[in-house]
């Protein structure tokens, strides 16, 4: 194996350095680093536990973040001097479960959930110093906290009670006592005061089970009034300082229209509706003294998929409806299997101003994505940017005198073999938005779309994408213009049989041949998902399917074609992983001739895992070689093996099934994960599409797992020319 060919530059950072085309420099936000958490384990900890940042919040001089680490029962903390190099400080153990953190100065104030049942709750407020984690003082709670927040003015803390319900009891139904309510304590010289701590009772208030109120999310105005979320009663709360009750209100609901409100359909259908659908806020976040903006995330009855702005008074001031959720949908971070109860699933919303822009940061939990609204206009938001995510955000902090936004992502996915936990940082700046990479926004029809394998480039320099068995009953060819920024799906080809949409296909290549498509489709048997190729006519209509033969089917495995290439009368398909007859390490490219209709192969060498598997993605033909995509199934920072090889036309000499194969030579071409690493994410595990077009120009797309355990996030990206 010879030494990676001359480095090519990065589309993306050519549109990183560029400047607006009027002289001004644009200012947007950008990830710049991505933190996994399980780093903040000391040395020899059992790094296979769960761990989760959950709430966040900043020391006063910006350079320490404390994060909530409920499985671990421990505080996190993250030293950000550099916040492109987010270094570990290590955890602090607590005697409890933390559900929220407030920073002021460099004391944590922790709200800690000491209960013995649901129904005999108990919880600490604790003071901790940070970064020694020496206890300074300690609350007893009269209940289980969830939400705490500090007054701007450092004067005090609130702690919401909730004393949370029994889901499985009643299906979750309430009311089910005790209630809760919200809880204020002084600040003294910079500590608690426990002997001022004031139990605000709520029980009365709500509409909906007025006996057991259950406050989520509190936030404190420059006028020290407390706003409280009762999510489970779809009620509003504003709480005075001295702890009256200024307003209360019902959160209300929305019509939803043009939404997917069916579970497990396995297709992308805009087209149903949810009337009077409870908001059930979760998070809220003063704006100013006078507005506040709630995320609507829903529970047992609701959920109405977006975000509002109400007045204290009551009046809402602004509502988001399904925008949010189609700005998810056309960027592919569209979470299918939530269809049927609370879509993208709003949970977390904060508020802070960069260089004079007021903006509001709204946290989709399912999606993965963060929407930052300019609220200048409270009555107008304006949707700026959608930031991608770690799995699950859930809480934010916000730096402004640093220019940086922090999100902390719970989802850790060590026991589905996903990835795990992180915290990610974006910095305000200068230069164009860096996501999303691909967007369908400007098409006719609402389309979404996700879960991108095979790829294959146009004589026009168009990019053909088809998606895999994630969208079962709506396979589809996306046809994407790469000239434009970000790239644009412009049209939605659906593959159909007799008019309807194919079924059992799992589409993982795509070439083409004329005006018409070849599919490799990767079988399963266990599913009864045939191996075979299919031609495609160009309005998606199936003319011709191709089985295997008996040699190939003899010896087959789940993990079959991915990828397809025509070379003269030819198709070209690459084998995941070894099947029976495969030497360790080898996979076989098989051949197929579409006018003799004889079948052959060669063996590629493929790299030796030192963990997970290896395997082959995507294969297309340019020039005088054939590329190949061979990537392992690791994230983060396990991957290693996420590369492009290429492979001389010339060693691509067919042998009869069923014997000894020649073993093609490669090359290295590209090593990808410093591209999968440039927008400060973490390496995704899935580089599934590689086109190249006629000019030698090579994109490269990742498979977003259809946002099912995986952020959602897809990159699309050009690694210059290959030759």
């Amino acid at each position: 194996m010879t030494k990676p060919l001359m480095c090519m530059t990065s589309a993306l950072a050519l549109i990183a350095g560029a400047a607006a085309a009027d002289g001004h420099a644009e200012k947007n936000f950008n990830r710049i680093a991505s933190f996994p958490v399980v780093t903040n384990m000391a040395e020899g900890e059992d790094t296979s536990r769960e761990t989760s940042p959950e709430i966040i919040d900043v020391t006063a001089d910006g350079m320490t973040l404390v994060y909530t680490d409920s499985p671990l029962k421990a505080l996190g903390l993250v030293d950000i001097t550099d916040p492109a190099a987010p270094a570990p400080l290590g955890n602090i153990a607590l005697d409890g479960e933390p559900t929220s953190v407030a920073v002021i100065g460099s004391t944590a104030f922790v709200g800690i959930n000491t209960s013995v049942s649901l129904t005999e709750p108990s919880g600490q407020l604790m003071a901790l110093a940070v970064p020694a984690g020496t206890e300074l003082a300690s609350c007893d709670l009269p209940g289980q906290p969830d939400s705490v927040a500090k007054a701007p003015d450092g004067s005090f803390i609130a702690v919401a009670i909730e004393n949370e319900r029994d889901e499985d009891l009643n299906d979750g139904v309430i009311p089910q006592l005790p209630g809760g309510g919200v809880v204020l304590v002084n600040m003294v010289d910079g500590n608690l005061d426990c002997a001022s701590l004031q139990y605000v009772d709520l029980a009365g208030l709500a509409e909906i089970a007025p006996s057991d109120p259950e406050p989520e999310y509190v936030s404190i105005n420059a006028l020290g009034e407390t706003v409280v979320t009762l999510q489970e009663n779809n009620h509003m709360v504003v709480v005075a300082r001295d702890g009256t009750i200024v307003n209360h209100f019902p959160a209300g609901a929305v019509d939803l229209e043009g939404i997917d409100a069916t579970d497990e359909r396995g297709a992308l259908i805009f087209t149903e509706s949810q009337m009077g659908r409870l908001r059930e806020p979760d998070a809220v976040t003063w704006i100013d003294d006078e507005h506040f903006a709630t995320a609507n995330e829903g529970d047992y009855q609701g959920g109405s998929r977006g975000w509002t702005i109400f007045r204290k008074d009551g009046r809402v001031v602004y509502e988001s409806g399904v925008s949010f959720e189609h700005a998810l949908v056309q960027i592919g971070h569209y979470p299918d299997k939530r269809s049927d109860a609370k879509g993208v699933e709003p949970e977390s919303v904060t508020f802070a101003e960069f260089d004079g822009t007021p903006f509001v940061f709204v946290g989709s939990e399912r999606g993965s994505i963060v929407g930052v609204y300019d609220v200048t206009d409270p009555a107008a938001p304006i949707l700026k940017q959608m930031l991608p995510s770690g799995v699950g955000p859930e809480g934010y902090v916000t730096i402004p005198a640093r220019n940086l936004l922090v999100s902390a992502n719970e989802s850790d996915l060590i026991e589905d073999g996903g990835a795990r936990a992180h915290v990610m940082l974006y910095e305000f700046g200068e230069g164009p938005a860096a996501y999303p990479h691909l967007t369908s926004e400007g098409m006719e029809e609402l389309t979404g779309w996700g879960a991108l394998s095979g790829m294959v480039a146009d004589e026009d320099g168009m990019i053909y994408a088809v998606s895999d068995s994630f969208y079962g009953f709506q396979p589809r060819i996306f046809k994407i213009d790469p000239s434009q920024t970000p790239a644009r799906i412009v049209e939605a080809i659906d593959v159909t049989r007799a008019g309807r949409p194919a079924q059992k296909l799992d589409m993982e290549g795509i070439t083409l041949d004329g005006d018409a498509f070849w599919i490799a489709s990767e079988g399963r048997t266990d599913r009864v998902i045939p191996h075979a190729i299919y031609k495609v006519a160009a309005d998606g209509s199936i003319d011709a399917e191709i089985g295997l033969p008996p040699e190939l089917m003899a010896v087959e495995k789940r993990f079959g074609f991915e990828g397809i290439t025509k070379i003269g009368d030819t198709l070209w398909m690459a084998v995941q992983r070894e099947w029976k007859d495969d030497p360790a390490n080898h996979v076989k490219l098989v051949a197929y001739n579409i006018e003799t209709e004889e079948w052959g192969a060669v063996h590629y060498p493929k790299a030796e895992p030192a963990k997970g598997w290896v395997g082959l993605s995507e294969i297309v033909a340019h020039g005088d070689y054939v590329y190949i995509v061979e990537r392992d199934n690791l994230h983060g920072i396990e991957a290693v093996t996420k590369k492009v090889y290429r492979v001389p036309l010339a060693d691509m000499q067919p042998a009869p099934l069923g014997g000894e194969l020649p073993v093609v030579g490669k090359e290295e071409v590209r090593d990808l994960i410093p591209d999968l690493t440039s927008t400060g994410g973490y390496v995704l595990d899935k580089v599934e599409g590689l086109a190249i077009t006629s000019d030698g120009t090579a994109w490269i797309s990742t498979d977003n797992d259809r946002v099912d355990d995986h952020s959602g996030e897809t990159m699309f990206f050009s690694i210059g020319q290959v030759n």
